[in-house]
């Protein structure tokens, strides 16, 4: 793991100091990020509500025009996706409440609670493509499992923070096609203080071993293009967004800052009223 992945005890004071904000944000007041005011603004160019926004792909990541069907060319010389934390939320087992193991959480639609919860989150729509690869042998990995998940359009985590801590959207499993590629549907996540937005994600070996909660093969994120973020966040329901982004960057970013996400940056192409998608190749 990266000497900047501070860990869970770092993790757990973002969410304290993130909770005190939300409630000065109610209040009327700005939500001031984990930074100092003069911290690096995002590189990312002002955004075009009008036309579809891309992020600039890694050396790893497939093109926007890659296709999304199994006919895709696979990518050569794709390298090794970068450990990271996984948070004080990641709902495996490691850090209280473990959904790996309930009957629904194999799904591709992660929008939706299962189970007794029945909670939906809102937001912009977004697809998640992931390529996962073998970056020894730049060979597809059919069969493997992830597991993603990441905050809901103001920042908060299910099964942990208080408003949502009764449901579990927004977290799902999905097992690697014949191609290698996985797919859900979710909402674009919100920017919430001292993180540059991201979805989390955990590779297994296989489908069983995932819903064992079993070993995990590699733990991640995925990092979102500053200018798609920008256009997501003028919109509706991701109030204290804008204020987020603003106060940090790729390079100061706790996760991101060693290389900028420079293979965690996922292609992502789309708008606000169609919704986006998002691609990485996940080298492992």
């Amino acid at each position: 793991m990266h000497q900047h992945d501070l860990g869970l005890q770092h993790d757990l004071g973002l969410l304290r100091r993130r909770n005190v904000l939300r409630l000065l944000a109610g209040a009327g007041l700005a939500v001031v990020a984990g930074c100092s005011a003069d911290d690096a603004t995002p590189g990312g160019s002002t955004p075009s509500t009008g036309t579809p926004s891309t992020g600039t792909p890694s050396a790893s990541t497939p093109s926007a025009s890659t296709p999304t069907t199994g006919t895709s060319s696979t990518p050569t010389d794709v390298d090794e996706i970068p450990e990271e934390t996984a948070g004080p939320y990641p709902g495996d087992g490691s850090n209280g409440p473990n959904v790996l193991t309930e009957s629904g959480i194999v799904r591709s639609d992660i929008t939706k609670s299962f189970g007794s919860a029945s909670g939906v989150a809102t937001g912009v729509p977004l697809t998640v493509e992931l390529l996962i690869m073998d970056a020894a042998k730049d060979s597809a990995l059919p069969g493997a499992a992830v597991y993603i998940w990441h905050c809901d359009a103001e920042g908060r985590y299910s099964l942990y923070d208080d408003e949502i801590g009764e449901e579990n959207y927004l977290r799902g499993v999905q097992a690697a096609d014949a191609q290698g590629k996985v797919t859900f549907t979710t909402i674009f996540p919100g920017a919430y203080q001292g993180r540059w937005p991201h979805i989390h994600f955990e590779l297994y070996s296989s489908l069983s071993e995932a819903t064992a909660a079993g070993k995990i093969k590699s733990t991640s994120q995925l990092a979102l293009p500053a200018d798609v973020c920008n256009t997501v966040y003028a919109s509706s329901g991701y109030d204290g967004s804008s204020q987020n982004m603003a106060r940090t960057s790729l390079e100061n970013d706790m996760v991101f800052r060693d290389d900028g996400a420079e293979h965690q940056l996922a292609t992502t192409t789309g708008s606000v009223q169609a919704g986006y998608q998002a691609r990485l190749t996940v080298g492992v």
